[in-house]
């Protein structure tokens, strides 16, 4: 059997380092902050995450752009050269056109190079619960995994990878479109925190209106605690956006009952972060349902 290589986006926000140790492709992101274009390597060597949500805290609006057909084909064509076929793992369609760019330069590529195989797969998650996706998936390759095998896998498994948040800043989503303006001038008036999910479609979707900070991490534990299946064998994800303090408490929180294998703290890039903004907290594992 021919050889694979595993491709992701930079919205699966995987630190360089998994990235390496992985032995994956992540393909970098653009966004613009005050009519500045910038692209998101998971190093953060043009703009590092801080630096980013200070810009947001100080009030600059940042815009993000999909990744278009050329970038695929240019990631894509020098690996079909050397003889390895693709998988490639993307951000939901429901939040971007990036999956649907990737399908387009999949067929280029198929007609160009009729023995490559090229399998683009809707994750229909974000953030590092498409880094938990691609993170398991390459666990799997490494076990010795097919590439039509471990589609397979991903089709029936994807929807058990539980995506639960809490956003401290609700004008972001208001931005978004998420919640109206009066929403989001009422309820930072009465220290409101949703706590939102994405759905099996990949949407983001606010599923519970918390008030405190506090309160509204515990909910992401507890939403943990309803549906978590054999923590005993789950890596599980946290994303921050620079609150590295609460993640590290939800972590403390998860550790202190369950012995999972390892759980695994990262920023949320500004692809992602500039929808839900500065402050928001994100739990990712697998769950009987999403």
């Amino acid at each position: 059997m021919r050889d694979y290589i595993i491709v992701t986006d930079g919205t699966s926000d995987l630190a360089q380092g998994m990235i390496d140790e992985l032995g994956i492709v992540s393909i970098p992101m653009s966004f613009e902050i005050d009519g500045k274009a910038f692209v998101h390597y998971p190093d953060g060597r043009e703009l590092a995450p801080k630096e980013f949500y200070d810009k947001l805290k100080q009030g600059s609006k940042s815009v993000t752009s999909l990744i278009n057909t050329e970038t695929f084909l240019s990631v894509f064509e020098p690996i079909i050269r050397e003889g390895k076929d693709i998988l490639y793992v993307a951000f939901s369609s429901a939040l971007s056109g990036t999956y649907n760019s990737s399908l387009i330069a999949k067929e280029e590529l198929e007609e160009k190079y009729p023995k490559a195989v090229i399998k683009c797969f809707d994750s229909r998650c974000a953030s590092a619960g498409e880094g938990l996706c691609v993170y398991t998936a390459a666990k799997r390759k490494e076990a010795g995994m097919e590439l039509e095998e471990l589609y397979t896998w991903l089709d029936k498994n994807i929807l058990s990878l539980c995506h639960w948040f809490t956003v401290d800043d609700l004008f972001h989503l208001k931005r978004g479109g998420r919640v109206s303006a009066l929403s989001a001038g009422i309820g930072t008036a009465l220290n409101i925190k949703p706590v939102l999910h994405v759905d099996d479609e990949g949407r983001l979707i606010p599923m519970e209106k918390i008030r405190g900070r506090k309160k509204s991490i515990n909910s992401l534990f507890e939403h943990l605690e309803n549906t978590i299946t054999n923590p005993q064998e789950q890596v599980i994800f946290i994303g921050h956006g620079d609150a590295i303090d609460e993640a590290e408490y939800l972590s403390g929180l998860i550790r202190e009952k369950y012995q999972v294998k390892d759980i695994v703290i990262n920023n949320i890039g500004p692809v992602v972060g500039s929808h839900s903004g500065p402050g928001t907290i994100a739990l990712f594992f697998f769950g009987t349902k999403r």
